[in-house]
């Protein structure tokens, strides 16, 4: 989600998303007195003012207040360039893949050389440099790029879920993106490809007919109605070579033929009549653009020409030019040369009589040095992560305008303030300042939500302003029934002989492979107070963890977490809990999707509490499991840690052995296996959630002699692998309930 500024703040808590306002497909911004329709040039017309074409450059595209030229530096890089026709002052844009231009002033920035198989955009309404960049993927909707609609909005080719292709409407509003079907093309059409898109409409071209036979077909389509309004057919599909176009009175585009070379087919709008230009051999490079009713043409060697596709005639422009390029306002602009005034670049439009008129727009020479100002003019920042499935890390980056800054990037959590700081300083090369952030903030995993994203970009020199971007984040991770802190890591409680409740919060991902404690908290004190404390997993459908404590009188009290690492004030739920000498839950023991509990009585029967998703109410009532649990002093449930039908159990007896007891699904249990001796030296065993992100709950045990974690296997004979760990170092004694 984008939560963009310029020269505002953040507040703590950020509660205000920027959107930007862009203008709709087919809305111009008024065009400068350099596209005016005016008559020829003559020789003595002066040329002062005019905009500079940068000498040794190359058109890229041309837009209603400016055009793009680009060169290439000495090291190989592509130098973009946008300069407006007004006199303000050039643009350069970062070096993408590739480009494209359209719907005005709107430059289309790709990941990839041709602009077809553009998967990840972004757009820059060059009619406001300043604005913020539009990024779109299209990739995350199985699409591709056909053309530009507006600042805002693209014209893609979409594969649906059984693999047709469908031209959408894909635009971006703030942080939502929608993509709307366009009706009334053929459903078997194919590689659809589109003209510069104006006064509402765009020409598409496509591929159509049987495998064998396939054609060529083109549509004109009213992209606010999002149907097509008039279809042509054409031999070829023409994929590859664009050179579509239309006029008020016309439809064009490009043919090649065998023999005879490239040629424009047109079609008049009003009558249907079909006419074929030819250009020339194929091998000459021709160009070609369409003004109203007259087709421009021409080469490096053939002096640009206009024919009228109406009554025939043919005008020479005086123009020598190397290629054109066409204006979503109808008009087209020639770069070369005339023996009036010289080289540089010329517009070509319909006069009052419709007869083309050449009008000089820019001149080519050396653009004056100009400092470029501070920029960030791109945000690589996603709207929401999910640090499980990207393992723990995310990158965030910022292309600037310029390299010789420094980047200050601040993260705040919108909910309790905190904030993780770091400085970048420019890369080896290119102005993207990135770096990967772990989801740690002062040692301690990030809890999930929202994080504004602020990057402020200060030149080295200290000169000038600072440039500023803000941004939303939304960071997640999925649920751990030991977590209290909503940052996806487990924490282990502990209450020491004094009554009072510790939380040490462990890491999400343990640090070189070692699971240790990241920070300590006290809780509160009074817990003494309990005969048994558990932790339970999430009973009430909030994603942190809860506690279920019993008192000496045998009340069953609920203590739900409120994901900022403490408890809500405690709710009774039950009496008569005196008659378990040993509780365990947690685990979801019967497949449902909520966690249980268990418990046993002095007669050495187990009885199962069946979980109702009810915090009021957490447990159904119980339900007799079994007898002989009298010969365990601990059981653990410890989650699905063999791949069994729902969660497990593990049991010590009395001489130190420990037993798995596999869920079965439906709050029972397979037959016990044996895991294990020694286990005698533990005094508290605890269920301690996915540990090690393998997607395995683990097992933490603690005891005078030290701690370990048990690592889950997968297997059922031999289910953990221990490991050391610095949790409770040196306080094998200090503890009485671990959980």
């Amino acid at each position: 989600m984008q939560l963009r500024s310029t020269g505002a703040r953040l507040a703590t808590a950020v509660t205000v998303v920027l959107a930007v306002t862009a203008l709709g497909a087919g809305t111009l911004a008024t065009a400068p007195a350099a596209f005016a329709a005016t008559s020829a040039t003559s020789a003595d017309q002066a040329t002062a003012g005019l905009p500079v074409f940068p000498e040794g450059s190359q058109l890229g595209g041309v837009g209603t207040s400016g055009f793009l030229s680009y060169s290439f530096a000495p090291d190989t890089t592509r130098e973009l360039t946008w300069t407006p026709y007004d006199g303000g002052a050039a643009v350069p844009l970062q070096d993408p893949k590739g480009w494209a231009t359209g719907a005005g002033d709107v430059v289309v920035l790709g990941d990839d050389s041709w602009s077809a198989d553009f998967r990840s955009i972004t757009l820059r309404n060059m009619a406001d440099p300043a604005a913020p960049a539009v990024s779109l993927d299209l990739g995350a909707l199985n699409g591709t790029y056909v053309a530009v609609l507006s600042p805002t909005s693209v014209l893609a080719q979409v594969i649906n879920e059984v693999g047709q292709s469908e031209l959408h409407v894909v635009t971006k509003d703030g942080a939502t993106t929608t993509s709307r079907k366009i009706a009334g093309l053929p459903a078997d059409a194919t590689d659809f490809f589109g003209s510069p898109a104006h006064d509402g409409s765009v020409l598409v071209g496509y591929e159509t007919g049987p495998e064998d036979k396939r054609t060529g077909g083109r549509a004109l389509v009213d992209v606010a109605a999002g149907t097509v309004t008039a279809t042509y057919a054409s031999p070829e599909s023409g994929f590859g070579y664009g050179g579509l176009d239309f006029s008020a009175s016309h439809v064009t585009w490009f043919n090649y033929e065998a023999g005879v070379g490239d040629t424009i087919t047109s079609v008049d709008r009003k009558t249907g009549d079909q006419k074929k230009t030819v250009l020339g051999a194929h091998t000459d490079e021709w160009y070609s653009s369409l003004v109203g009713e007259w087709l421009v043409y021409g080469n490096a060697d053939h002096p640009a020409k206009a024919v009228s596709l109406t009554g025939g005639q043919t005008v020479d422009l005086g123009v020598s030019a190397s290629g054109s390029a066409a204006a979503s306002d109808g008009g087209a602009v020639l770069r070369g040369s005339r023996a009036a005034d010289g080289d540089g670049l010329f517009r070509v439009a319909a006069g009052a009589d419709g007869a083309p008129t050449v009008t000089k727009i820019a001149e080519t020479g050396t653009p004056p040095v100009i400092a470029q100002p501070l920029e960030i003019q791109q945000v690589h920042v996603p709207d929401s992560v999910d640090l499980d499935k990207s393992g723990g890390k995310v990158t965030l980056g910022w292309t600037l305008s310029r390299a010789d800054a420094y980047l200050d990037v601040t993260l705040t959590h919108t909910v309790t303030g905190k904030e993780f700081k770091k400085r970048l300083t420019a890369p080896a090369s290119g102005t993207l300042f990135s770096f990967d952030w772990d989801g740690v903030i002062a040692g301690v995993d990030a809890p999930n939500g929202t994080y504004g994203v602020e990057a402020e970009a200060t030149l080295l020199d200290g000169t000038g302003e600072p440039a500023y971007q803000g941004w939303l984040m939304n960071v997640t991770r999925a649920a751990d029934p030991h977590d209290y802190t909503n940052n996806g890591s487990t924490d282990v409680l502990a209450r020491d002989a004094s009554g009072v409740l510790w939380r040490d919060d462990l890491r999400d991902r343990p640090v070189n492979g070692q699971v240790t404690p990241a920070q300590r908290t006290k809780i509160g004190a009074g817990w003494g107070a309990y005969k048994q404390v558990e932790a339970v997993g999430n009973v009430a459908g909030a994603a942190p963890g809860d506690l279920i404590a019993v008192d000496g009188s045998g009340v069953q009290w609920l203590y739900l977490g409120k994901g900022d690492g403490t408890f809500a004030t405690r709710v009774q739920v039950g009496t008569g809990w005196q008659i378990y000498n040993k509780i365990t839950g947690g685990s979801d023991l019967d497949g449902d999707g909520r966690a249980d509990l268990v418990g046993t009585d002095s007669a050495g029967y187990l009885w199962f509490y069946k979980g109702t998703g009810n915090y009021a109410k957490p447990y159904a009532p119980r339900v007799k499991v079994g007898g002989g649990w009298g010969v365990y002093n601990q059981i653990t449930a410890v989650g699905n840690i063999a791949g069994s039908a729902a969660g497990d159990m593990v049991a010590r007896d009395t001489s130190g052995v420990l037993w798995l007891y596999q869920g079965n699904g439906a709050g029972g249990f397979a037959p016990r296996v044996k895991i294990g001796a020694g286990w005698g030296a533990f005094s508290q065993l605890v269920g301690a959630g996915d540990l090690d992100n393998d997607g395995r709950p683990d097992l933490i045990a603690y005891g005078s002699g030290g701690t370990y974690v048990y690592r889950s296997t997968g297997s059922v004979t031999a289910p953990f692998a221990r490991q050391s760990t610095t949790l409770y170092s040196g306080e094998g004694s200090k503890f009485n309930n671990v959980l």
